[in-house]
């Protein structure tokens, strides 16, 4: 069951990635989402907000290539890209050091202000990013609004995150991040 939870949430992210639909994500298909995002916030890649969220997607897609044994200039699958989600994040012990800062990152971009505050116009503006239904980031939200006052903190986007992507809790709030499964 956790297998199959997992599979399934890592075949989203996957489609997250792969815009195009071509079955097959490069770097250039990590960094566009990581583009798409910054785009949304009206965010520059240089900035060091930018540069930050740039840099951290770069260090996923080494760690998966490097997880599988490949350089950097590959293609890889929806397997391979479980395989090595799977090796480095979720079994392996690199989500802290790799994965947690692109989470935080992006929370950052969420939390324009400062104030360790994400409203829902701003995760509106991220899952777009991901390409998720409109009807389904208010459902998301507010599975995620674990206070129930209306707005996520930073710490509760990348909570949802860690549970998401390497979480095998069927009921964990972090499994809406994008949306029902």
């Amino acid at each position: 069951m956790a297998i199959d939870l997992l599979n399934h949430k890592l075949d989203r992210a996957f489609d997250h990635i792969d815009a195009g639909g071509k079955g097959v994500v490069e770097r250039e298909d990590l960094l566009g989402l990581g583009a798409r995002i910054l785009v949304g916030f009206g965010e520059s890649p240089t900035s060091v907000t930018g540069s930050s969220l740039v840099d951290s997607f770069d260090g996923i897609w080494r760690t998966l290539s490097s997880t599988l044994g490949r350089d950097q200039d590959f293609g890889m699958s929806r397997e391979d890209y479980r395989k090595a989600m799977t090796a480095a994040f979720v079994e392996g012990d690199q989500y802290d050091s790799v994965f947690r800062p692109a989470t935080m990152a992006v929370a950052g971009l969420c939390d324009g202000d400062g104030d360790g505050h994400i409203g829902a116009g701003e995760f509106r503006t991220l899952l777009a990013a991901f390409g998720t239904a409109y009807d389904d980031v208010d459902k998301a939200f507010d599975r995620l609004d674990r206070s129930g006052v209306g707005m996520l903190t930073v710490a509760d986007l990348v909570l949802a995150a860690r549970e998401y992507y390497v979480g095998d809790d069927p009921n964990a709030a972090g499994n809406w991040l994008y949306g029902p499964l």
